[in-house]
């Protein structure tokens, strides 16, 4: 099992970035894919046709956004996504940190953060 942690910065205020994270349209526009997707604690989400499922855990607006990603994991251990925001005046810093990332997995977890979230967020979003 592994662990993923990166920083990555867009031009953005952190209410942008937040709704590029939690709003379905958004995330259907940045994603090119059927997204299913309810922010509320406990309910389940797809993304990518259902190559990223999981439920959210926990959130505070504009700031935090906590998900437990499914795997086939062998361990029972769960797959934690931490997502935090810190906005200054002309930007956001993403703080992105997922465990137990099975070691089969991994390579393709942390390109996908990069290539398939992060940088698909930014072209969407900054100014």
């Amino acid at each position: 099992m592994r662990e993923f942690k990166t920083y990555f910065n867009v031009k953005a205020t952190p209410e942008q970035v937040y709704n590029a994270l939690t709003n379905p349209r958004i995330i259907e526009l940045w994603s090119n894919s059927k997204v299913e997707f309810e922010l509320e604690k406990g309910s389940e989400f797809s993304i990518y046709d259902g190559d990223i499922v999981g439920k959210i855990i926990d959130f505070i607006p504009n700031k935090l956004l906590v998900q437990e990603w499914y795997f086939d994991n062998p361990e029972g251990k769960e797959s934690i996504v931490t997502i935090k925001l810190h906005g200054d005046r002309k930007s956001t810093s993403i703080e992105i940190k997922q465990t137990n990332i099975p070691d089969e997995a991994y390579e393709n977890i942390s390109n996908g953060w990069i290539e398939g979230i992060l940088i698909p967020i930014q072209e969407i979003i900054e100014d």
